[in-house]
């Protein structure tokens, strides 16, 4: 059988509802790699909050976060490692309106960096409670250019707050809102989206794009979807991402619909 290259989101996609991977889900991601496959995660996640799975699933490959701005191989050095990022006075000016937009956290991310400003507790997951003294986001403490900017605001000003930075900063970044219950905001480098690091897989390997089967469930997964020779929406996704998926899994995530859909389409024992 051809060689696949097989891209997977996490959230709501490759884990369950408890933000877990299955044994169904294990023992078919291992067997699509016995088989050949190349099997690769590509998440809106940062690398701190994905490598427990990857370690999980035993990969090897290359791992794909922030939605495409950072290409890396974990626990070892990846020639073709790669990471977009912008500049860091556009959090210093967001640090400064704060007030202004009623921001509650800003988190500067990057492969080597995470630090954060909270005015309020936020009840957004991906960031601790309480941060700890080194974790502090100040024009001191960042000295680096973020691959990631992560914005919790209130939900009436969030339109506003979109429309200052893109008209502010909208040739070098791009800004786009959280799907799900929080109101977020994301910023990242111009142009970069998860389709981005698909095609540094595909091109690493020598898959063509023909090969590459795709799952996701949410807006930040369109363009890898429509990259894909065959992207998959799954059946608990948004109704714009099923609308331009190749096809559609039957079950959700919850009840392993990719690894049911993927061995199914690998034809694996």
């Amino acid at each position: 059988m051809t060689r696949k290259l097989i891209a997977l989101d996490l959230d709501g996609t490759t884990l369950n509802n408890e933000a877990t991977l299955s044994k169904k889900t294990v023992a078919t991601l291992k067997s699509a790699v016995k088989a050949g496959h190349v099997v690769s995660i590509v998440t809106g996640r940062p690398n701190r909050l994905s490598q427990g799975y990857y370690d999980q699933l035993g990969l090897t490959s290359p791992m794909i976060n922030f939605n495409g701005s950072l290409g890396h191989m974990p626990h070892k050095h990846w020639q073709d490692e790669y990471q977009y990022t912008f500049d860091r006075d556009i959090v210093l000016d967001l640090l400064k309106h704060q007030q202004e937009f009623n921001i509650q956290l800003i988190a500067a991310e990057g492969k080597h960096l995470f630090l954060a400003h909270q005015t309020a507790a936020t009840q957004v997951g991906f960031f601790p409670t309480v941060l700890t003294h080194d974790q502090q986001l100040s024009p001191a403490t960042l000295t680096q250019n973020p691959t990631s900017m992560t914005i919790a605001v209130d939900r009436p000003l969030q339109k506003r707050l979109q429309a200052y930075i893109e008209n502010r900063f909208g040739s070098s970044v791009d800004v786009a809102p959280w799907g799900g219950p929080n109101s977020v905001l994301e910023v990242c480098a111009k142009g970069v989206q998860k389709a981005v690091g698909v095609e540094r897989l595909a091109n690493y390997y020598h898959i063509d794009q023909q090969n590459v089967i795709a799952f996701g469930d949410e807006h930040n997964d369109k363009e890898m979807i429509e990259y894909a020779g065959r992207g998959v929406a799954m059946s608990n996704a948004t109704d714009q991402l099923k609308a331009i998926a190749d096809d559609v899994t039957q079950l959700n995530n919850d009840q392993d619909g990719m690894a049911e859909y993927l061995s199914k389409a690998l034809k694996l024992a």
